[in-house]
C-alpha cells in the first residue's frame, strides 16, 4: 500500500487543484504588478497629500484594475463551471 497511488479520479482533482492554485498565483502576481505599474506611473515624488493630478491617475488606474479583476474573475468563474459539467 502507498500513500501515493491515486485512482484516476483523485489524480483528476489532484490536477485541478493544483491549476487552480497556480491561477491564484498568477492573479496574485498581476495585482502586484498592477499596483508597481500605478504607483510609478501615477506617483512623481511622495508628499503628505495627493494633487489632484496624482488623484485622478490612480483613480483611472484603479478603475482599468477594477476592470480588469472582474474580467479575469469571470474567466476564472466560466473555467470552473466548464470543468464542474
Amino acid at each position: 500500500f502507498s500513500y501515493f497511488a491515486f485512482n484516476n479520479a483523485e489524480a483528476a482533482e489532484l490536477q485541478r487543484l493544483i491549476a487552480v492554485e497556480q491561477q491564484k498565483a498568477q492573479f496574485q502576481a498581476q495585482v502586484h504588478n498592477f499596483t508597481d505599474v500605478c504607483w510609478d506611473k501615477c506617483m512623481d515624488k511622495p508628499s503628505s497629500k495627493l494633487d489632484s493630478r496624482t488623484e485622478t491617475c490612480l483613480v483611472s488606474c484603479l478603475e482599468r484594475f477594477i476592470d480588469t479583476t472582474l474580467t479575469i474573475t469571470n474567466r476564472f468563474t466560466q473555467m470552473v463551471q466548464k470543468g464542474a459539467h
